[in-house]
């Protein structure tokens, strides 16, 4: 599918559709938010439940959304969409906070991100000129205070050392957020020897730039790289062509590989209308029916706990 064709008129719009029954997005950027969305969690989730989608994950930079999610799933039972959130561990959350990762952990969060916005090495990218299209908040928010997983010899700090083991503990997913390629290959080391299942590299090639060889890398500790569709489809934040998609889930196998949206900001489409987009991508690519099952859902349901479709 080219990035102008319309998903209604693509010639395979009902395969698209049965695709994505069982589909789930770990990786939603909807409101209320401080910064602007194009829909509310209300709205995310009855897209999903029109698609049929098996899960839904909200996302924010501030704060946890897990008692949003709680409150939706009980007044919308109907829809049979399971809803999870999680927390960043930004400024706003007090930083590498073991007691708010604690905490949101306590109240049902499914996966903890390591620094974004705040992260020193998100920071320093931005002020080089390479994440032009990276949202901004509505109003000004405080200069963030740089964050880093590593002390000063180099080595993860015992704060981070603490998260890891509360997310080992909880057998939740530990998400690589914004920090860089080597923080990452040092705290999934870390993580991993500390009983970490679930490691998770949110967009790889963006902020964190990933070589081909530190993917590779990543892959041997036991982590899945989260790429977000919104790179991929047309709209404000697309970077990527449908070729280095295929590259990147050949690059990692299509076993380590998820498919979320990271949509709901503005200039882009409704997060499963990019999920539609990049399926009819993945027809054109030639990926079978069994393995697009396993990018934008059954890979993720495992991260989740949850069966395969």
């Amino acid at each position: 599918m080219s990035d102008t064709a319309s998903i209604d008129t693509h010639p395979r719009a009902a395969e698209i559709a049965a695709l994505l029954v069982g589909a789930i997005d770990l990786h939603c950027h909807s409101g209320p938010a401080a910064m602007p969305r194009i829909l509310d969690h209300h709205d995310a989730l009855m897209d999903c439940a029109g698609a049929k989608f098996r899960a839904l994950l909200y996302k924010d930079h501030f704060y946890l959304g897990s008692a949003h999610a709680a409150l939706l799933e009980k007044l919308f039972p109907e829809t049979g969409v399971k809803l999870y959130s999680g927390l960043v561990l930004n400024n706003a959350s007090g930083g590498i906070n073991p007691h708010a990762a604690d905490h949101a952990i306590k109240l049902g969060a499914k996966i903890i991100w390591l620094p974004t916005l705040s992260a020193a090495n998100h920071i320093a990218v931005q002020a080089s000129g390479q994440a032009k299209t990276f949202p901004k908040t509505a109003q000004k928010m405080l200069d963030p205070v740089p964050l880093t997983a590593l002390d000063g010899n180099g080595g993860v700090t015992d704060e981070v050392k603490r998260v890891l083991d509360l997310v080992a503990e909880a057998d939740i997913i530990l998400a690589g957020g914004h920090l860089s390629a080597h923080e990452l290959a040092l705290v999934f080391a870390e993580a991993r020897a500390r009983g970490v299942a679930k490691l998770l590299v949110n967009h790889p090639t963006y902020i964190v730039n990933c070589s081909d060889e530190d993917i590779r890398g990543l892959i041997a500790l036991g982590a899945v790289m989260e790429h977000s569709i919104c790179m991929f489809v047309p709209g404000r934040s697309y970077r990527f062509d449908s070729e280095n998609l295929a590259h990147l889930i050949r690059l990692a196998g299509v076993e380590n590989t998820i498919l979320s949206s990271d949509l709901g900001i503005t200039g882009g489409p409704r997060p499963v209308d990019g999920f539609r987009h990049v399926v009819g991508q993945l027809l054109d690519l030639q990926f079978s029916e069994a393995e697009i099952r396993a990018l934008v859902g059954d890979n993720a349901a495992r991260m989740l706990n949850l069966p395969s479709a």
